[in-house]
């Protein structure tokens, strides 16, 4: 597969254009990311689908510009996908041989049960495992479901239900009774149907949660795996449905949404009305990280190797360089966890993020070696993103910053608060980090010492005099239940 590969994902009410570059066999990040919302289905469900001349146009300018943006970024590989508004127009063929003979692109029709499939491939890939969950991809012509549950996609479904369709079929004709019925008409297709979870897709979706974020002071500026209650959900869909247009812009929702938000609120207001469900995520990706994925993982029936995180391993493949001292300060915090956690009354669950905080502490040395762990806190907390929860990535960027330094700050765990563990728990998890760093401060090629942990006492015996070691660990903060000795 070539280094770099552009997306474009052509949908009814925006296209969206994505160039990723591969930092080693399965690990990938976003070099960049346009939308562009021209509203290719405009005026089309009142005129038999048929696409109309100037959202065509708009299409045609923004894929030219798009191509141009792709030659800059030099990529290898373009995949250009198309979804309901060129799938159910009789005049397609107008369009796509325009756009091949005028801009060289060869455009990719796909199905609605492969849309829906593509855009489950990205959540189960990219987000945190989830159980018996259903995804929902509500986007301008029709709305995609699929079942999830771990790594296994199933019941990919397709309705013609969409944010543009419904707005001239219904909103622009006052009818919200009428579009209740047939919402609830197309729905039934997911009759006994048991869920757990809802995972959203798409721009309404996440247009909603980007509220819901902003009205509780959210405190991690992330859609992507944010999680919220069904409840919280409800009354803010409740709002939206009842508000007009000068409140709606009071409420968040973004001019260019406006006229389409309704019918999507709508669309999601039936659905949980449908199933009962509390826990809702929203992913930051869709169609076009699933087709990506498709194409990457094409030899391994579209799923990342187990136990394999791509986030992490771009971090360690771009931003870490000594991997022999990432490796032995993953070894040593594990080490010293798996003697102590029970003695210190720490969860074992907390064993993987201490690891991978301890992995891509130093991840922020090269860009400035004096304020490593602060550049390390700030990447962490963005670029550690796919198949982390939130409370994860929060966790783990913690206890990097304070590496090497005192305790999380009152302020710091006061604005986490919700995402972090207790106190007593971030504390020690912490010191561990912190203790490994100077324990390792010589940076071996090896772990050249023995640990022992009796009566809350952990002795490091070593033939060396760790005089660097000594030095440092004067540095932490103690904890109350622990003291190290070295002899």
């Amino acid at each position: 597969m070539a280094k770099r590969v552009a997306v474009i994902d052509i949908g009814s009410n925006s296209i969206r254009m994505v160039v990723y570059e591969k930092t080693s066999r399965f690990a990938f990040h976003i070099l960049h990311e346009i939308k562009s919302r021209v509203r290719l289905s405009e005026n089309a469900y009142q005129n038999s689908n048929n696409l109309q001349t100037d959202p065509m146009q708009r299409t045609y300018d923004a894929l030219e510009g798009f191509l141009s943006i792709i030659s800059s970024y030099k990529a290898r590989k373009t995949l250009c996908v198309a979804t309901s508004a060129l799938r159910d127009a009789p005049n397609k063929k107008e369009f796509l041989d325009r756009v091949r003979i005028g801009l060289g692109l060869k455009i990719k029709i796909i199905d609605g049960e492969k849309e829906s499939y593509f855009g489950a491939v990205a959540c189960a890939n990219l987000l945190p495992e989830q159980e018996n969950a259903l995804s929902i991809d509500i986007g301008g012509g029709s709305t995609e479901f699929s079942l999830i549950n771990k790594k296994e996609i199933n019941n990919n479904l397709s309705l013609k239900l969409g944010t543009v369709r419904l707005k001239e079929l219904f909103f622009d004709k006052q009818d919200r009774d009428g579009a209740i019925k047939y919402i609830d008409s197309q729905l039934d297709s997911l009759d006994n149907v048991n869920i757990s979870t809802i995972i959203g897709i798409g721009g309404s979706f996440r247009a909603i949660s980007e509220i819901l974020l902003s009205r509780e002071n959210y405190p991690l500026k992330k859609l992507h795996a944010y999680e919220s209650s069904s409840d919280k959900f409800k009354n803010l869909l409740k709002d939206i449905l009842n508000a007009n247009e000068d409140e709606l812009k009071e409420i968040g929702i973004k001019k260019s949404r406006v006229d389409v938000i309704k019918p999507g609120a709508l669309i999601l207001q039936r659905v949980l009305k449908k199933f009962k469900v509390n826990n809702l995520i929203t992913s930051g990706v869709g169609v076009r990280e699933g087709v990506y994925l498709n194409d990457l993982l094409r030899n391994s029936k579209d799923k990342m190797p187990v136990n394999y995180n791509t986030s992490l391993r771009y971090i360690l493949d771009s931003h870490v360089d000594n991997k022999e001292y990432s490796n032995n300060l993953n070894k040593l915090v594990k080490q010293i966890f798996d003697i102590t956690y029970a003695k210190l009354d720490i969860d074992k669950k907390y064993r993987y993020e201490l690891g991978v905080a301890a992995k891509i502490c130093m991840s922020g040395s090269n860009i400035h070696t004096y304020s490593e762990y602060k550049h390390s806190y700030h990447l962490i907390q963005d670029a550690l993103e796919f198949g982390f929860t939130h409370k994860q990535t929060t966790l783990i960027a913690t206890l990097v910053k304070y590496a090497k330094r005192k305790r999380p700050s009152n302020l710091h765990v006061e604005k986490y608060s919700s995402l972090l563990p207790d106190s007593p728990t971030l504390n020690t998890l912490s010191y561990i980090l912190s203790l490994s760093i100077s324990l390792l401060a010589h940076k071996p090629k090896n772990i050249d010492f023995s640990l022992e942990f009796a009566k809350n006492e952990l002795v490091i015996s070593t033939k060396k005099s760790l005089y660097l070691a000594k030095e440092s660990i004067k540095k932490i903060d103690p904890l109350d239940n622990l003291t190290v000795k070295i002899t």
